[in-house]
């Protein structure tokens, strides 16, 4: 059995990349919060997931986003470079195109007003809940900000408990505290 060179193997990733023959398509992006698995579909960044299990990933976003998923770099490139740039103090917002189009309207409208709250503050899941038209929602809040696909582009680790505790985060409050940390918003 003859082997692909890394270089071939590169080029063929690419190609299909470029040539839109992927549903979507991932790679690992170091990060000083660890590895990220960054994933993004023919829409947009669409999976930012901690600790990955790459195995269970692929079939997510096989099962998500359909069967050609690909393990590519350059797709990722984009995001690589504004997570860089975030982790490095130099990017508050990021501006990628993102898909959550196959998540239920309220995630998508409470996502929305996540995605306002500003670099360095935090919210309370209730006053997200509020802003999202759904006051009394606090608690179906925290749900969607643990199953928030898109972490630090999304900034769930932004939101916190009615008493100003950092409270419930899927990547852990380590991670979190350090999100906050990085942007200022603790000491």
């Amino acid at each position: 059995m003859n082997a692909v060179s890394p270089e071939l193997d590169r080029r063929f990733r690419d190609a299909a990349a470029t040539e839109g023959l992927l549903d979507a398509a991932f790679d690992f992006v170091d990060s000083p919060i660890g590895p990220l698995l960054v994933a993004t579909s023919t829409r947009g960044l669409c999976r930012i997931s901690y600790d990955a299990d790459p195995e269970r990933e692929l079939e997510r976003l096989s099962r998500d986003f359909g069967v050609r998923v690909l393990r590519s770099a350059k797709p990722i490139d984009p995001a690589r470079r504004e997570l860089d740039e975030y982790f490095e103090g130099k990017r508050h917002t990021f501006d990628l195109p993102i898909d959550v189009a196959r998540l239920a309207d309220f995630n998508r409208r409470v996502l929305r007003e996540l995605a306002r709250v500003p670099y360095g503050e935090v919210v309370t899941y209730g006053e997200l809940a509020a802003r999202s038209a759904q006051p009394r929602a606090a608690r179906a809040v925290g749900t969607v900000m643990n199953r928030n696909p898109l972490p630090i582009v999304l900034p769930c680790h932004r939101v916190v408990g009615a008493n100003g505790k950092l409270v419930g985060y899927a990547g852990g409050l380590e991670r979190k505290e350090k999100l906050l940390r990085l942007e200022g918003a603790i000491l």
